[in-house]
């Protein structure tokens, strides 16, 4: 009998369920980063200015931002460097995609108070 084959399926599905715990991780640790920019920028300011960028455009980028760099680690520590290089790629591409956007700025009435604040 051959014993391989009996226990591939078994691994596959161990692996697919840690890569899935390992992206649910990454998402967590995305809104754990968005959250300290979220009550900043959500709860209004001087006048109650809000900055609604940061839910809509913010919050999808940093928990695509965080699985897509959960995903990259996991990919490397099992030794698949080109799906973690392309996976890093993409992470940094919506990085750049964030501070082009400046999907984490706080309204302007907090970022210019001056000195009075």
């Amino acid at each position: 009998m051959d014993t391989a084959a009996h226990t591939t399926p078994r691994r596959e599905a161990l692996t697919g369920a840690a890569g899935l715990l390992t992206a649910a991780i990454g998402a967590l640790a995305g809104l754990a980063v968005w959250l300290p920019y979220a009550r900043s920028g959500l709860s209004g300011a001087f006048e109650s200015e809000r900055n609604t960028d940061i839910l809509f455009l913010g919050l999808p980028l940093l928990l695509l931002g965080g699985t897509l760099t959960a995903l990259a680690a996991f990919a490397a520590v099992r030794g698949r460097w080109r799906t973690a290089l392309a996976l890093a790629a993409a992470t940094t591409a919506l990085a750049a995609l964030g501070y082009g956007l400046d999907v984490l700025a706080e309204p302007q009435a907090a970022s210019d108070c001056g000195s009075p604040c």
